[in-house]
């Protein structure tokens, strides 16, 4: 799941000091941290499409060209997710390319968004832009700026959006009282061959159509698709088996992957060098919100069956997990802390300036601006606390 909440706020305050808007059962365990800034990211809440939903997947001739096309994602009459409001930017192919034919319409690779998709995507959208234009040396509040790139920008992480919400709606399907002894309903298996067979290839084949395509573009796609299936996987093996912190930590580390697709898509539609150390910085930022994120998510994802590495951690280390993930953040913040120090001073001192623009918009209103990382009370039995809030018990 690439975000949380309907439209939740990443408390990110300067000088690596997380805080979150009180709740009522946040007592967990607190620590100080080093890492002197980190953003808010605003996003919306992933939602799962309606039971009205159609997901097909059909490999064409040969080349194996794969048809993304998601009907009615809230019903099919002419609401917001209709599937007549779509939008379609893949070039038709009218030569002999090795894409498809005028004459051999099964070969052209179609690529479809909904409304309902671009709405959830909108968000991230904006956070890019005034969170990593600034690295590319652009003004994110330029018309000019921000519109020149935003309907590819637009497009692709609305593709990436609705494939998400298609996983998280597995997922959910999968834990389902309704699903068969086998763990699969007929939903689940409808759904899942989306995912059987290179679900990105039409907005890859977009890209290619575009000229925009790179090994490391390629490389981001590929781990959004390790992404979802590590999601699958760990989500509905937590009451079963055993899980890797391995796998856990991989998975933490690939759920930003299209914040960082975005950044190299910008690179290439400005035609320009991508700069590494940018890359790694933002990168190791991204891993660090995630983390914050799954803090303050913690108990909406235990309810939701969510990836959330506070979850995985508790599975593996039982109470020991808060000690082992404090651990494991402050190793990122020292990293991260290495990397800003080889920042030009003046970009850096931009995005601190960010940073403490979006926690004030995220609502950090309240009390003195700084606050330790905060981990919330583990829950140990997940049946029970699901079954204790079902019946409204705190």
């Amino acid at each position: 799941m690439l975000a949380t909440h309907s439209l939740f706020s990443k408390m990110l305050a300067t000088h690596s000091l997380f805080s979150f808007p009180p709740k009522s059962s946040f007592h967990g365990l607190s620590l100080p941290c080093g890492y002197p800034c980190l953003r808010l990211r605003l996003r919306l809440r992933a939602q799962p499409p309606s039971s009205s939903t159609v997901a097909t997947m059909a490999k064409r001739d040969e080349d194996l060209t794969t048809l993304l096309q998601l009907e009615g994602e809230r019903g099919t009459t002419g609401g917001l997710g209709d599937s007549s409001i779509s939008v379609n930017l893949v070039k038709k192919n009218t030569g002999s390319s090795s894409h498809g034919s005028a004459t051999n319409p099964s070969l052209e690779s179609d690529a479809f968004i909904g409304l309902d998709a671009m709405q959830r995507a909108n968000s991230t959208l904006e956070d890019f832009c005034r969170s990593y234009y600034m690295f590319h040396g652009m003004d994110e509040n330029s018309p000019e700026a921000i519109f020149k790139y935003l309907p590819m920008l637009s497009f692709t992480e609305s593709f990436i959006y609705q494939l998400d919400a298609l996983n998280e709606k597995i997922v959910e399907v999968t834990v389902n009282k309704e699903a068969d002894p086998n763990g699969k309903s007929d939903e689940v298996c409808r759904l899942n061959k989306v995912f059987e067979s290179e679900p990105l290839r039409p907005l890859t084949l977009l890209l290619e159509n575009h000229g925009l395509l790179t090994q490391r573009i390629r490389k981001e796609l590929k781990d959004g698709e390790e992404y979802w299936a590590l999601e699958r996987r760990l989500c509905n093996a937590i009451e079963q088996t055993e899980i890797s912190i391995e796998d856990v930590l991989r998975g933490i580390e690939l759920k930003s992957f299209d914040y960082r697709f975005l950044n190299l898509l910008l690179y290439q539609l400005r035609g320009a060098e991508v700069n590494d150390l940018h890359m790694e910085f933002l990168t190791i930022s991204e891993y660090l919100v995630e983390v914050s994120d799954d803090l303050f998510d913690y108990e909406e994802d235990v309810l939701e069956n969510n990836f959330n590495i506070l979850r995985m951690f508790v599975r593996i280390y039982g109470a020991d997990a808060s000690t082992k993930l404090a651990k494991n953040i402050a190793e990122a913040e020292e990293k991260c802390k290495k990397l800003s120090e080889s920042l030009d001073p003046e970009l850096y001192s931009s995005y601190k300036r960010r940073c403490e623009e979006a926690t004030r918009e995220g609502g950090k209103v309240y009390g003195y601006p700084l606050a330790p990382w905060n981990i919330p009370p583990l829950i140990m039995d997940e049946e029970q606390y699901r079954s204790k809030r079902a019946f409204g018990c705190n």
